[in-house]
């Protein structure tokens, strides 16, 4: 019997133990408690955590110890430099997991690569604005990314491009920039620099000088028009290799019938010389380049090359700038990238008969209207082209109101010698036209997954 009760006193004081020993911990735990569920209300407008995750994180704050004998793997490695066995306080560990916590709740700010533009350039004098517009006109219609037109104009004529330029769509101008120039010579005499040949033509040779700001440019002349995306010439700036700084199509295709190859009383590029109405240009390239020249053992840079060089063969240059260019890369051959005659396509390549092979296989890709063709009956096939981008109206569709006016023109150009092969001027409109229409409206239209 006194066995028994001393049984139930002993029992009755480890019970009022256990139970002093509870209140006292939890009494003690309260605080934190408070703290950990005030720490995840703080964090919930940053991450926003689940009240399933909320639970696991305080429950992880008072689990029991493991019994002994189970080895428990960290969930985590131990921070560097932390010595073995250094006992962290719970407020420390708190604070550890809420940054932690925080951190993965953030959201991860992606870089986004700025968008590529591509810069054109053109020079426009005298009685070329309708020209030039038409020129800017193809290459919005049919060119992918946004473009920067650097326009150099005579001064009567940059008020009317800038009145003509913002009557256009909304939708078209948010494709491109513009910024118009003075017609400025840095060197020589301005009034010999423009006359050297069209008028104002010499100022594509200053561009390097002019436009320190601007990586790689397009040059084209006013009586150009695109038949594909200017992106695809575009792209050629990546084929350059590690001297190359500027691209030009041949001048002729046919030696025998080149006008290079037979008249030319000065040094020209390879044997049929180079055309400069259509010149990709890596304009840094040429700015830090020393140019070998017949003038001086040492290399000019460009800006000092160019006076010089026009002193020396003025009275034997017939196309004013082209020849230019046309010695300065017959002393620097490893300086230039010669594209197919398919990206300048002239006159001169189907008015003696078909002589460039790339425009039949792959259809013209730029069309350059020189000798005044856009303008006259002498070569109607080009002006069929002109007639019909100057004539588009922004916003109707392509094929009803651009394709197909051509094709059904062309019908009447069959008896000359560019009307005669259709396909070599229609090939890419329609491959372009039907590009455009996937990049631009089936692309976007698709659902998505």
């Amino acid at each position: 019997m006194r066995i028994h009760c001393k049984v139930v006193v002993i029992a009755v004081c480890f019970g009022v133990f256990l139970l002093l020993y509870f209140l006292g911990g939890n009494a003690a735990d309260d605080p934190l408690l408070k703290e950990v569920v005030q720490e995840e209300e703080e964090e919930d407008s940053n991450s926003s955590p689940s009240s399933s995750e909320l639970g696991r994180n305080v429950a992880a704050k008072f689990a029991r110890k493991p019994p002994a004998g189970v080895a428990v793997r960290p969930e985590e490695p131990p921070l560097k430099g932390r010595k073995e066995g250094k006992p962290i306080s719970r407020g420390a560990s708190v604070n550890a997991k809420s940054k932690s916590r925080s951190n993965v709740g953030r959201p991860v700010t992606k870089r986004i690569r700025a968008e590529e533009v591509m810069h054109l350039a053109v020079v426009a004098c005298g009685n070329r604005l309708d020209e030039t517009l038409t020129l800017v006109k193809s290459a919005l219609l049919f060119s992918l990314k946004k473009i920067k037109f650097h326009i150099f104009a005579e001064d009567p004529l940059a008020p009317q491009f800038k009145e003509r330029l913002n009557k256009w769509p909304r939708s078209i101008l948010a494709k491109f920039k513009y910024s118009l120039y003075p017609i400025t010579f840095s060197v020589g005499n301005a009034d010999e620099w423009k006359k050297l040949f069209k008028p104002c033509a010499a100022q594509r040779l200053f561009l390097p000088v002019i436009l320190k700001d601007v990586d790689s440019l397009l040059y084209v002349d006013t009586d150009v028009l695109f038949l594909r995306p200017m992106d695809d010439i575009w792209s050629l700036l990546k084929s350059f290799n590690s001297t190359q700084l500027a691209a030009m199509a041949p001048e002729h295709e046919v030696p025998k019938i080149g006008w290079y190859s037979r008249f030319a009383r000065h040094p020209f590029y390879g044997v049929t010389g180079v055309n400069s109405g259509v010149m990709l240009m890596n304009l840094t390239r040429i700015r830090h380049t020393m140019f070998k020249n017949s003038m001086t053992p040492a290399g000019l840079s460009w800006e000092d090359l160019l006076h010089p060089l026009y002193q020396k063969y003025k009275n034997h240059i017939t196309w004013g700038d082209q020849d230019l260019l046309n010695i300065i890369f017959h002393y620097n051959p490893e300086c230039l990238f010669i594209f197919p005659c398919q990206w300048n396509y002239r006159p001169d390549h189907c008015m003696y008969g078909s002589n460039c092979k790339g425009a039949e296989e792959e259809g013209v890709s730029i069309l350059h209207g020189n000798r005044g063709v856009y303008h006259d009956d002498k070569q109607p096939a080009f002006k069929v082209v002109y007639d019909a981008i100057r004539d588009f109206p922004f916003e109707d569709n392509m094929f009803q109101s651009l394709f197909y006016p051509i094709q059904t023109k062309f019908l009447d150009t069959v008896n000359t010698l560019c009307g005669r092969i259709p396909q070599v001027f229609l090939k890419q409109i329609e491959k372009t036209m039907k590009k455009v229409f996937e990049e631009k409206v089936v692309r976007h239209a698709k659902p998505h997954k």
